[in-house]
């Protein structure tokens, strides 16, 4: 910690540092800031395409840019990796961002439901006793072996019925991944079988229909409400009235089935693994409404980011065949059969499958990059910047420059194989799809381990071939595919 505090002091007292004021970006207005750049038709940025504004600026500005969307609120965006690095450095023990304002006053008006605004939007002491709490269990490599066996039940009874419902290059495979990373995270999160991808699940007013709706909602209204003017503090917009319209449902079905296995909780085997679920029950130093809360976080998570992250990965596997034979080659000979189980010995030989995610997640991350409150002042190519200015970085930028990746918009998982010829050590900061340090993805772990089992059990039944248009992604706060996902699968 000494170390990491005196190379951001050393940088400081530098000769030579160019102000704050000085830092290069768009024009910030009286009253709408530049919020008019935003605007349909004539503005020239996008809310919803946030890497190509991040293209713009760092042609235009340089690899720091400020920007002041809401009056009076600095934004600097970073595009070097150093300076990346930096503002990791510089994050402090309880690391601070600015992100899910109107979810956090959503729960906290409801104090009778939520202790907090949960771990999304919540800062300091607060967000780090909950964070500590609940990361038991679930966040380190070995902690998520637990859930390997269902997990990789749960995709082949899903490849079963999909298979036999309809494999249709017509109808957009968006909807069924939904449906599966629900039930994945319901399974390891609160112990139940949500049967998400049976058939009565399937119509429009279903719970599963619902919570799928809701969280795409949720995460659709929250960068527009974190980065506008901000009206929903003091009066309830249309876009709040969304907001709250989903989170009221997600809350209700947490509580549901929070109950439910409370209610059962006596009447469990003893001499069966104790769940995550059970662990945080038993846990003294949380409460119900911790839990309730902790739940709606798993679920507005778990559903969306996983399943546009596997679209992504479908289309570019479909579009690069030599990649898809490499893949198909290592899952015959990880799973002799078609029906072979997803072992740990399996993921930990899987080395070109992680090499193919890896190079997802440089094209395709979750989101344009992460977010901090600076906790002290700190210096970004040559610009000082204050405490508690709002940082973030731009890696989805940074990791498509060539100047970091020859070849940058290829798909080339054999770039991350140490011992191919493609391989370059890369600066460890230009690739963080789950974040950085004690505020990185609380589910990585998880994440990485049920996309593995699909693709892995999809890849070894099934060649893919991409039946639609170029395939983009839009910034929902996460980031979607802009259009449907045509996929043909051939059984192998």
């Amino acid at each position: 910690m000494l170390k990491k505090k005196t190379s951001c002091v050393f940088m400081i007292i530098k000769r030579g540092l160019k102000q704050f004021s000085r830092i290069p970006g768009p024009k910030s207005l009286p009253v709408i800031g530049t919020l008019y750049k935003y605007l349909p038709v004539i503005g020239e940025y996008k809310f919803n395409r946030l890497q190509y504004n991040g293209f713009n600026n760092y042609k235009k500005y340089g690899p720091v840019v400020r920007e002041e969307i809401v009056p009076n609120v600095n934004i600097v965006w970073l595009f070097d990796p150093n300076d990346i690095e930096v503002m990791f450095r510089c994050e402090g023990k309880y690391p601070q961002r600015r992100s899910h304002l109107a979810l956090q006053k959503f729960r906290l008006d409801r104090p009778h439901v939520y202790n907090s605004g949960g771990l999304l939007p919540t800062n300091g002491p607060d967000w780090y006793k909950i964070r500590k709490i609940f990361q038991k269990g679930l966040s380190g490599p070995l902690a998520v072996k637990k859930f390997l066996t269902g997990s990789d039940d749960i995709v082949k009874e899903w490849m079963e019925i999909i298979a036999l419902n309809k494999i249709n290059p017509e109808s957009n495979f968006l909807p069924d991944l939904s449906r599966l990373f629900l039930e994945l995270t319901g399974y390891s999160t609160l112990d139940v079988r949500l049967n998400s991808f049976m058939p009565k699940e399937l119509h429009k007013n279903s719970r599963s229909s619902k919570l799928i709706e809701a969280s795409l909602i949720t995460n659709s209204c929250i960068l527009k409400l974190d980065n506008g003017l901000q009206l929903w503090k003091y009066i309830d917009t249309p876009l709040y009235k969304k907001l709250k319209r989903s989170q009221l449902y997600m809350e209700e079905v947490a509580i549901d089935l929070l109950s439910l296995k409370m209610s059962l909780f006596a009447e469990e085997d003893i001499n069966k693994e104790v769940t995550l679920l059970q662990q945080y029950l038993s846990c003294p130093d949380l409460e119900f409404k911790d839990i309730i809360g902790m739940i709606c976080d798993f679920l507005l998570a778990g559903i969306d980011t996983t399943a546009y992250t596997t679209c992504f990965l479908f289309y570019h596997l479909a579009k690069a065949p030599s990649v898809q034979i490499s893949l198909f080659d290592e899952a015959k000979r990880l799973l002799p059969e078609k029906t072979s189980p997803v072992t740990e010995e399996v993921l930990n030989s899987a080395r070109y499958a992680r090499a193919v995610l890896k190079e997802l997640f440089r094209l395709r991350p979750i989101s344009v990059g992460i977010g901090r409150v600076l906790n002290e002042d700190a210096v970004f190519s040559g610009f000082e910047v204050p405490k508690d200015t709002i940082t973030v970085s731009q890696n989805q930028v940074s990791c498509k420059l060539d100047d970091y990746f020859p070849r940058a918009h290829e798909f080339k998982p054999e770039r991350w194989l140490k011992d191919h010829p493609l391989y370059e050590k890369k600066h460890p900061f230009l690739l963080l799809p789950f974040g950085h340090g004690p505020r990185s993805c609380i589910a990585r772990h998880l994440a990485e381990q049920n996309i593995l089992i699909l693709l892995l059990n999809i890849i070894r039944n099934y060649s893919i071939e991409w039946k639609g248009s170029l395939l983009d992604s839009k910034s929902l706060l996460i980031n979607q595919p802009d259009g449907p996902v045509l996929l043909q699968f051939h059984p192998r």
